[in-house]
């Protein structure tokens, strides 16, 4: 997951690029670079949202799952929840303002603080219909946009290729650190307090949901009782959240030609793209366990198969460290008030940069694995959630 993420916050620190009518992925460079572009659009771009989201709630459910089976009263276990997601937002906010304003954190520390009072403490039977009803609420607000469009015969007029690109609350090229700060304090509110509510109007919080249904059914740590699932959802989804990023893949390569508003951030294009993120996500999900329900299962594994894979899992502990470790490299090196490399990359050796940056995390994650150390963010959070507490 974070691989995928340090490769999504790879478009805006691309500073002298020329967006396209998105606003987020630049349409300059040679084919290597459209090959890269292509592929972000198609594979990463709004699909790791709600992998994080699920995985998100899934890791909420299992904190409560392993309070309760402790001793720990539900209403306690709720509350040392409710606290580790106020502290989230903090972070969040902090990490956005200092950093990078394309903060999830933050983002997620809202929702976890609604769907976690709300929903926790609700039986199967409960979360069941939720999720059916969150799944419903998500299709119909996200179709009703084009259906109205497509209906008046407008479809084509959807978005506005003219808007103040995306990439601009980023303010990567921005020279002056403090004026740049300023810029990503706003779009941090804006995300943390705004678009996090939103979403839960909007009926993304299914993703979340289901999470908290999985982790009951310990999908991810008995992956073996859950093979046709995983199948299932593997093969759909994936195939259902490429293909419906496809038409705006295409698009932005030249490949086929539509109008820019059709492929600005509120076209239909992006519309298509967004919706069936989700389905990418879960389908992500889904491949990582039956990667681990066959490797778990193989009678030997070479020595350096076993060391990548601890070391992986490392990472996947002190996630929140190397989250954030990803933007204190990042920054300071990519962004125009640093040393301004990201005027000088293109597409294709800025993600040979991100992956670099994430093989840097994984290292260090696995140092501190084997020195039997947590992550530091990771201790502070633990020791302002259990305060007081053994």
């Amino acid at each position: 997951m974070l691989l995928f993420i340090v490769l999504s916050n790879t478009a805006f620190h691309l500073t002298a690029a020329r967006h396209g009518p998105s606003g987020w992925q630049p349409v300059d460079g040679g084919w290597v670079d459209h090959a890269v572009q292509f592929a972000m659009i198609t594979v990463l771009d709004m699909r790791i949202y709600p992998l994080f989201a699920f995985l998100f709630g899934y890791g909420m459910m299992q904190l409560f799952l392993r309070q309760t089976s402790a001793g720990t009263s539900e209403r306690e276990a709720v509350r040392l929840l409710r606290r580790r997601s106020l502290c989230l937002v903090v972070i969040g906010l902090l990490h956005a303002t200092l950093l990078m304003a394309g903060d999830i954190v933050g983002f997620y520390g809202i929702i976890s603080l609604a769907l976690g009072w709300l929903f926790l403490r609700r039986g199967d039977r409960a979360l069941k219909w939720w999720i059916w009803v969150a799944a419903a609420q998500f299709v119909v607000l996200a179709a009703q946009p084009v259906v109205s469009a497509a209906l008046a015969g407008d479809l084509g007029t959807l978005g506005d290729s003219g808007a103040e690109p995306g990439a601009d609350a980023y303010a990567a090229g921005e020279g002056n650190w403090f004026a740049a700060a300023g810029t990503r304090f706003m779009s941090g509110l804006f995300v943390t307090f705004a678009a996090a509510p939103l979403s839960l109007v909007g009926g993304a919080y299914v993703v979340f949901l289901l999470g908290f249904r999985a982790a009951r059914g310990r999908l991810l740590e008995e992956p073996g009782r859950h093979l046709p699932l995983l199948r299932w959802t593997a093969v759909i989804g994936i195939a259902v959240g490429w293909l419906g990023a496809l038409p705006a893949a295409l698009a932005h390569v030249g490949a086929i030609t539509v109008a820019d508003d059709a492929q600005s951030e509120g076209g239909v294009l992006t519309l298509l793209r967004d919706a069936t993120g989700n389905a990418a996500g879960l389908g992500y999900v889904a491949a990582v366990a039956l990667f681990v329900h066959w490797w778990t299962g193989r009678e030997s594994h070479s020595r350096r198969g076993a060391k990548t894979v601890t070391a992986i899992s490392a990472v996947g502990k002190r996630s929140l460290s190397c989250y954030l470790a990803h933007s204190l490299i990042f920054a300071p090196v990519l962004a125009a008030w640093g040393l301004g490399l990201g005027e000088r990359l293109t597409s294709a050796t800025m993600a040979l940069f991100a992956v670099g940056v994430w093989l840097v995390t994984v290292a260090g994650a696995y140092a501190m694995e084997r020195a039997g150390r947590r992550g530091p963010v990771e201790v502070v959070l633990r020791r302002v959630m259990y305060r007081g507490r053994r």
